[in-house]
């Protein structure tokens, strides 16, 4: 038949299907084998039901045989549980003829990690790699009653093995630090590092099939992957759609067919014919829009709406075989912006989406569990709205954990949080054979392909630390070997995964590591001699001896992509996992669950260099402060540190500056213990992540002092230039009436910009208010200006807090009463107090406010609970904490 003829019966086929007259190949029959399997450990000792998704872990604390595996010190406890190969398998019944499909495959969207599976006593396939999607042919092994079995291999043996297979040159580093007791080699085998300990998280190297696990039957063809990504001709402004699609073909001559997209709110709707070929076979399809269409972009949240549009793509194939899917598409440009800056060497490093330039707001994402199974939606939806409360656009999915999953991006789409994606490697060197290398394509291949039509991501990043670990020598590498070394990183980052990246998706920039510095990375030859440098890049900077108030020591980076202080979450969190005996910050509990070497003297000393520390009598109060003051320190620390570069976004001082990034380390805890975290296991928030929500605000006063001059900043994410009047008011702490109150009016800030829009000296400013000190007088100011305008109170203390002259007990009450889903707290003071601190223990739920210095005798926070409660519960719960409490 002539081509036009051939077209011209597809096109009958299609509106006979459209009409529902087709009486094609069926669509594909589907079994899914989610659910409960029968779970055994290796000497067949241990039976027992395992839910699927889920891993061995969890099966048996759902079993009752083990306690919870985060309570005191059962991460070293039930080390034998990773230690076993354990056996997941079942029965099941084929609930369709398989002898009238061409294929019938068996699909895990994902197996953690190294497994044998076997179908009707009949080895399948193996896996090694929990990040892909594995999909195996069993059409010649299906009955009507099937067994299958998943035989896993221990995480921990296989690992070593591997890197003892691994005999030309070592890999580092073979094992984590002591203090992490953690397991060895994770470098060696494709799974969640951290699983193997982290310095914030436990070793919990977990078996299981972890993701959804399915069999499909199928003929003629199986669409596997669709992706859409949008992109704008810059000259034109004409705005396109790149539909790909994989399929699975199993015929063995080519097939054609007819593909209709349509977009109703875009008035757009176009029919092609598309000619898939046997095996694997792609088609590319690029979809324009129209230009008299007006059609709203997607925008990070706090700079417009998450528009989106929804669009039904209906494929039918010869026979009349028939594929929709339905989806969201999303139109936005992101650019990664590197060019000289006037007046400073080097290269800017900025994110500009839609043409604008945006500061980039947030944090970094860690493993919600170790168990991932436990991770739900409603999870993932309570800490990323938590993320957006604090006025974050961004976090970055740190390439030590896993690829979330599809509801993570979803829910990010949803509030505008922007996403840098790092690949899954960290803090190590790789090997580079090629069956590894095999298997990173694979997976990159298919992490690209999942995810790239989220509009939310906007970065991919080849590893965390990786390029700093080689420039920095961590590892104690000779110099005569460094060159292997070298080589590896170019191989895996450059050639593999930046080869694999830029194949699948052009939609968005790629860089190789981070911190990494650019372009100058690039030139000298994807591996910089110092990625650290402030005139490029991004960058990682901690320093936990260094006086956190000083200002002076924090880089001025162009974007700070981590830094960060620890804490100790609150008490109540604690107690879920520990006994009376580990209540004390000393205690064998509170040193075990410290990861991160001197973490816990490194807390008090940088507590001690600004606030008095607890020397009461009774334990339990003294640990319950110690934890406050903590908390206290970590919040002032990152508050210190973000501002400084929210100032810095838009002056050039000594070559350096122009930061438009601030990523501090890190969001969300994967346990209960110390870290970096502002939220809890769980999803309490800290102080810190409170005062987040003030300091990362759209429009906010930012204070610092250089020479003894006192300087005010304006700092603004607006898109408009504002006019403002900037209110300033000296509060001693031993009045509630302030010593003496300013108002400059006329205060200009520039849409998302930072400017000085204050200056006095120190000296006349204490002057100015009668008695005020440094050690007798804090600082609060803020902005006001037409209609809603106005920006959070800010502060500024003038001394350390151990040094106040006239802080008082402030009396502090509560009245609460129920307002319809929320609480009132009405709090009264007859003192100026500092850190605030309201506690509803195991009530869950979020104030309007905490963690603030109190300077009116009265004041209205609203607690908004994740749960139902009463007044007479949250009267039981509530605790008050402030500073003046500790002695």
């Amino acid at each position: 038949m002539p081509p036009e003829g051939r077209w011209a019966s597809l096109l009958l086929v299609l509106l006979a299907v459209a009409s529902g007259r087709s009486e094609g190949t069926a669509a594909p029959a589907r079994l899914s084998l989610r659910g409960s399997w029968r779970l055994s450990n290796g000497n067949g000792s241990l039976v027992l039901s395992g839910d699927v998704p889920g891993c061995a872990h969890t099966a048996l604390l759902r079993e009752g045989l083990i306690q919870d595996p985060y309570y005191r010190f059962n991460d070293l406890a039930y080390r034998w549980i990773s230690l076993d190969n354990w056996t997941y398998s079942r029965e099941f019944q084929t609930l369709f003829d398989v002898s009238i499909w061409q294929k019938v495959s068996l699909i895990f969207e994902g197996v953690d990690t190294v497994a044998e599976i076997v179908v009707n006593n009949i080895s399948v396939g193996r896996t090694n790699n929990m990040f892909r999607r594995y999909s195996f042919d069993i059409t010649d092994v299906l009955r009507e009653v099937n067994t299958i079995q998943v035989h896993f291999l221990s995480a921990i043996w296989y690992a070593a093995e591997q890197s003892k297979n691994h005999q030309a040159y070592r890999v580092p580093p073979e094992c984590p630090p002591p203090v992490q007791k953690g397991e060895c080699h994770v470098n060696f085998i494709r799974k969640e590092q951290c699983s193997f300990s982290w310095d914030w998280g436990p070793s919990f190297p977990t078996q299981g099939i972890w993701k959804d696990v399915r069999v499909e039957a199928y003929n003629l063809c199986h669409l596997i992957y669709f992706s859409v990504t949008s992109h704008c001709e810059r000259n034109s402004q004409q705005w396109s759609l790149e539909i790909k699609s994989d399929f699975d073909v199993v015929t063995s001559k080519p097939v054609g067919g007819l593909v209709t997209v349509s977009i109703p709110e875009l008035q757009t709707q176009e029919v092609r014919t598309i000619e898939l070929r046997p095996g694997e076979s792609s088609i590319v399809l690029l979809i324009n829009i129209s230009k008299s269409i007006a059609l709203e972009t997607w925008w990070p949240r706090g700079h417009g709406n998450q528009t989106g549009y929804n669009m039904m793509t209906v494929f039918i194939i010869e026979g009349g075989y028939k594929i929709e899917k339905i989806s969201k598409v999303y139109f936005r440009t992101v650019e990664l912006v590197e060019e000289p800056i006037p007046g400073s060497p080097g290269l800017s490093f900025y994110f500009r989406i839609n043409g604008l330039p945006i500061f980039m707001k947030g944090s970094n994402w860690v493993p919600a569990d170790s168990f991932q199974d436990r991770v739900t939606a409603k999870m993932l939806k309570l800490l990323l709205q938590s993320a957006a409360d604090a006025n974050m656009n961004m976090l970055r999915v740190w390439g030590g954990g896993v690829y979330e999953q599809d509801e993570f991006y979803d829910i990010c789409d949803e509030l505008g949080i922007m996403i840098w994606q790092d690949f899954m490697f960290a803090c190590a060197l790789y090997p580079t054979d090629q069956s590894y290398l095999d298997s990173v394509r694979t997976e990159i291949t298919h992490q690209v392909k999942r995810l790239k039509s989220h509009p939310s991501i906007i970065l991919w990043s080849g590893n965390n630390e990786n390029e700093a670990a080689i420039a920095d020598n961590w590892f104690s590498i000779p110099q005569e070997k460094m060159s292997i070394y070298s080589k590896d990183y170019v191989t895996l980052y450059v050639k593999n995964i930046r080869e694999v990246v830029l194949a699948e998706d052009k939609s968005r920039p790629y860089i190789p590591s981070s911190p990494t510095n650019g372009w100058k990375t690039v030139k000298e030859g994807w591996l910089s001699h110092n990625p650290y440098d402030t005139h490029y890049g991004d960058t990682h900077y901690y320093s936990y001896r260094n006086d956190c108030w000083d200002w002076t020591t924090y880089p001025r980076a162009r974007f700070a992509s981590e830094y960060g202080f620890q804490s100790w979450p609150s008490f109540s969190t604690l107690a879920k996992v520990s006994s009376e005996e580990d209540w004390s910050y000393t205690s064998n509990f509170s040193l075990h669950r410290q990861h991160h070497a001197k973490g816990n003297d490194e807390m008090l000393q940088q507590v001690g260099l600004h606030f008095k520390l607890p020397h009461g009598t009774r334990l339990l109060e003294n640990f319950k402060h110690t934890i406050y003051l903590t908390q206290v320190m970590q919040a002032q620390c990152i508050k210190m540190e973000t501002e400084f570069y929210r100032r810095s976004q838009s002056e050039i001082i000594d070559g350096q500056g122009r930061t438009m990034g601030a990523l501090y380390w890190q969001l969300n805890d994967i346990w209960q213990g110390p870290s970096w975290a502002s939220l809890e296991y769980g999803g309490k928030w800290k102080m810190l992540h409170y005062l987040a929500r003030r300091f990362f605000a759209p429009l906010l006063p930012v204070a610092h002092e250089a020479e003894d001059v006192f300087y005010i900043y304006g700092v603004s994410d607006l898109h408009s230039d504002a006019e403002l009047t900037l209110k300033i008011s000296l509060h001693p702490w031993s009045s509630m009436e302030p010593a003496c109150t300013m108002a400059k009016e006329g205060v200009n800030i520039k849409a998302g910009s930072a400017t000085a829009i204050y200056k006095e000296p120190i000296a006349d400013l204490l002057r100015r208010c009668g008695n005020c000190t440094r050690q007798s007088c804090a600082v609060t100011f803020y902005l006001a200006g037409g209609g809603n305008l106005s920006s959070p109170s800010n502060y500024h203390f003038l001394s350390s807090l151990k040094d106040a002259v006239g802080l008082q007990k402030p009396q502090l009450t509560v009245s609460i009463s129920q307002e319809q889903d929320h609480f009132r707290l009405v709090l009264e003071t007859a003192a100026v107090v500092p850190f605030v601190w309201l506690d509803t223990g195991d009530i869950p739920g979020t104030f309007s406010d905490n963690g603030f210095l109190l300077t009116e005798k009265q004041r209205i926070i609203l607690f908004h609970p994740w749960d139902s409660t009463s007044v007479t519960e949250l009267k039981k719960s509530l605790s008050l904490t402030s500073l003046t409490d500790i002695s």
